[in-house]
């Protein structure tokens, strides 16, 4: 063998290994725990929802997803620091839409560009919120509630976890839709608005939360405000079914990571999201959330940020709604 051949199967050699020692990387990834970012404040309904889906992907990954919630603004703070963390395939944000489409109506100066800052992950749930009235309200439907409301206009109150939640979107959309005046009601918290609502200081309030009040009688639940049934209530229409025409407001839960994440990162993570909803378990946790499983690729998400930004300005625009 001459010496040039020799040489150029060396170089060749060294290429292969090279290679499969990429490809073994990209293959065992990840090798240590991974950080999630849950932007709210640890008991909550998304805190809840995280840890099921962290337990989840942590059996898909072969490696746990470390809990960390990041509370304050709103979600601002934790979305944030994914934001600007380095796209190493170890930090990610599980987030709801509160952080990507109505902090972009809310928040005069967001710090962070919803699409542009984040690698999508993927989309991993819908869910309603539950419209429920204080039991004494002598209506039984939407339909009831809709004209019992004409018939009485300003004198009706609903409750809102405060300026600028869904809640209060929820509200608005409501009286624009059935064309009703209801007097809005902002409070700390949707569990204040809730305890109000059964108190009979307010009529009707909107909250994913309301399932145990409603099977002990102390609201009574008319309608989901997503466009699919709630999974806990397979009998009750939606808004829209019950003949709000064109109602739809749906919360979701996403996971997103920092900007710059490898294809191959992406794609392992996607997959391990995949993995967690067709896990019959997580379904189960999920159905009892009143989640509808998603899932799908990472590219439905951007289309989703934006249709659903434009239409919650229009709903801002509409109300009049103004933020500080």
């Amino acid at each position: 063998m001459t010496r040039e051949r020799t040489a150029a199967l060396r170089i060749l050699f060294t290429i292969c290994i090279g290679a499969a020692t990429l490809q073994g990387y990209a293959q065992t990834y990840p090798t240590k725990p991974i950080r999630a970012i849950v932007p709210f404040a640890a008991g909550g309904f998304s805190d809840i929802t995280s840890r099921m889906l962290g337990a989840a992907m942590s059996r898909a990954l072969g490696q746990p997803l470390v809990i960390e919630p990041k509370p304050g603004g709103g979600g601002r703070i934790g979305a944030d620091m994914i934001a600007k963390a380095a796209a190493d395939g170890y930090q990610i944000l599980l987030t709801n839409n509160g952080t990507h489409t109505y902090m972009q109506i809310t928040e005069k100066a967001l710090s962070y560009d919803p699409i542009k800052d984040f690698t999508p992950i993927a989309l991993v749930g819908n869910y309603g919120l539950l419209t429920v009235i204080n039991p004494t309200v002598p209506v039984r439907s939407v339909a009831e509630f809709v004209a019992y409301a004409k018939k009485n206009p300003g004198k009706l109150n609903y409750a809102s976890s405060g300026l600028g939640s869904g809640i209060h979107f929820a509200g608005e959309l409501l009286k624009d839709l059935a064309g009703i005046n209801l007097m809005h009601v902002p409070y700390k918290g949707s569990g204040p608005a809730l305890q109000d609502v059964m108190a009979g200081t307010c009529q009707i309030t909107f909250d994913g939360a309301a399932k145990p009040f409603i099977d002990a009688g102390k609201v009574r639940f008319l309608g989901t405000t997503s466009a699919q049934r709630d999974p806990r209530f397979p009998d009750t229409p939606t808004l829209q079914e019950a003949g709000v025409a064109g109602y739809d407001l749906t919360y979701w839960l996403a996971v997103f990571a920092p900007p710059g994440l490898s294809t191959e990162m992406q794609t392992k993570l996607n997959a391990a999201v995949n993995a967690a909803l067709a896990d019959e378990r997580f379904r189960s946790q999920f159905a009892e959330m009143g989640i509808v499983p998603m899932g799908g690729s990472p590219e439905v998400l951007a289309p989703l940020i934006r249709t659903e930004t434009a239409k919650l300005r229009k709903i801002a625009t509409d109300a009049k709604l103004q933020f500080e």
